[in-house]
């Protein structure tokens, strides 16, 4: 395959509008980009590849992947899924579309916090990543039950815009875009969007004209 070539990336709520996961926690605030993916590993163009190294810092002493931080949620075998379920203030930081490449990569789907960095919400979007703001009170209770069961399931339904905790059937609601909750629950990119309203487009320019 040509390194030119782009891998078209899939959304996991095209099928249905639901997905049903455990979850990976990651209880710290302020996470910013370059936590998320080191600048040393922007020179790549592509997508693919970066989940390899997300959180790589937090995850690798002395950058060495031989010297595991055994005790970070990535590296601790208890924690699986894919859904990443971090702290308040999630993607701050500079605007690399990077972060969500690598989220993406890594297997995640979702990604939920209490605050998100606009851009960083918008490049997730963008990259069929849902990230999900719920309240801090919420989030608390998403910590509390992965703790007290790591393999606790959690709901999202896209449609319905809600994610529930199965075990105790605790849910919030959560807000997005129209526009991005269409694209994910049909797979569009932007100008799959615009394809799909081709006719009402056509038939707008036609009205404009006559």
């Amino acid at each position: 395959m040509s390194t030119n070539q782009v891998i078209k990336q899939k959304s996991a709520f095209s099928q249905g509008g639901t997905l049903a996961s455990s979850a990976v926690p990651v209880n710290i605030e302020n996470i910013d980009t370059d936590q998320i993916i080191p600048a040393r590993f922007l020179k790549a163009t592509s997508r693919e590849g970066f989940g390899k190294n997300l959180f790589r810092d937090w995850r690798y002493a002395n950058d060495n992947e031989n010297e595991i931080i055994s005790h970070f949620p990535l590296n601790d075998s208890r924690y699986a899924g894919s859904i990443l379920v971090a702290a308040k203030n999630f993607g701050c930081g500079s605007s690399r579309e990077h972060a969500a490449w690598a989220i993406k990569d890594a297997g995640f789907e979702v990604v939920v916090s209490s605050f998100f960095a606009d851009i960083f919400k918008n490049n997730a979007l963008n990259n069929f990543l849902l990230p999900i703001t719920v309240s801090d009170g919420f989030l608390a209770k998403l910590f509390e039950a992965i703790s007290n069961d790591p393999a606790t399931n959690f709901e999202v339904n896209l449609p319905e815009q809600t994610i529930r905790i199965s075990t105790t059937g605790d849910a919030e609601q959560f807000d997005i875009s129209t526009y991005k909750k269409t694209c994910l629950l049909n797979g569009y990119d932007d100008i799959d969007y615009l394809l799909s309203i081709r006719d009402e487009i056509t038939a707008f320019e036609q009205k404009s004209n006559s």
